[in-house]
């Protein structure tokens, strides 16, 4: 069958390419999520799964899976999200996300490397593993983690690969004290999203909670109860939080000074910048600087 050139135009053309790297790319995104995390993580329900690699795509589509997951980072911030909140993972921490709590994973960049380690519940097991949440790698932490480099795939009950990594699970809630407070509420009304974009984007300037609160058509009382009521937290903890992940995020990059850095989210004094930073991360802004990519 001959077919006849008029027909295809550059519209048309255009339409067959736009279609092919969409199929396509569905295609891979489908094959890459259901091989990895829907098969490989629960495949075997008494095993404890483990996957280290540099994270060569940018977006991890929501999923879950039967087994609680410790997601280690290192080389840049990954964002994680679930139904509820958006995680912002630093370099040098974990996350524990729970069993079958739904989430996406973006990493920052395409040279974050994420380490997995997923574990199935067991029986009464310690509050800690029921809720999610960020901590720091200790000494003790990452030298286990470290030892779990070479490792992937299937940990098999009875072998010494498993009877390590469970230990690593035991001792969690021993030295990780401190759940840092990394996370944002997601936003339910979508009037208060317009008003969370505009912080966002102005994280550079002083953003006074009387200005916003005009600006936006509300009184102080009326916009108070209305990020309580959807967010929990006040403006100035919303406004302070989301500073501070930005700056964890430029400190990361160390394009900037400290000083820079502190001007970039809003903070015209470096030691009031330097002490909100530290009741955060219990470390100041110039430590966090100057750390260095371990693994």
């Amino acid at each position: 069958m001959r077919l006849n050139h008029r027909y295809f135009t550059p519209q048309t053309i255009y339409f067959f390419l736009y279609l092919y790297v969409t199929i396509t790319s569905m295609e891979h995104s489908g094959q890459k999520l259901d091989r990895y995390y829907i098969k490989k993580v629960d495949a075997d329900k008494k095993s404890i799964y483990c996957h280290h690699d540099l994270m060569g795509e940018l977006f991890v589509p929501t999923h879950k899976h039967d087994k609680a997951q410790l997601l280690y980072a290192e080389g840049d911030v990954v964002f994680v999200t679930t139904e509820t909140k958006s995680y912002f993972l630093p370099a040098r921490h974990f996350i524990w996300i729970p069993s079958g709590v739904a989430h996406s994973i973006e990493p920052k960049s395409e040279s974050v490397t994420m380490r997995n380690l997923y574990f199935p519940v067991e029986k009464d097991e310690d509050v800690f593993y029921k809720s999610e949440g960020i901590y720091p790698v200790n000494n003790l932490l990452l030298q286990m983690m470290l030892f779990t480099n070479r490792w992937n795939g299937d940990l098999k009950k009875g072998s010494p690969n498993f009877t390590i990594a469970k230990a690593i699970k035991a001792i969690l809630p021993q030295i990780c004290l401190t759940n840092l407070p990394l996370e944002l509420p997601q936003p339910k009304d979508p009037r208060l999203s317009k008003i969370l974009r505009h912080i966002e984007n102005n994280l550079g300037e002083t953003i006074l909670f009387a200005e916003v609160a005009h600006e936006f058509g509300y009184s102080e009382r009326s916009l108070y109860r209305l990020f309580q009521r959807d967010l929990n937290m006040s403006f100035i903890q919303y406004y302070t939080i989301r500073r501070i992940l930005k700056a964890i995020e430029l400190l990361l990059d160390r394009k900037l000074s400290v000083k820079e850095v502190a001007l970039e989210v809003g903070y015209s004094s470096v030691p009031t910048f330097s002490n909100t930073f530290f009741k955060f991360l219990g470390q100041r802004p110039s430590d966090y600087f100057n750390g260095e990519n371990i693994l």
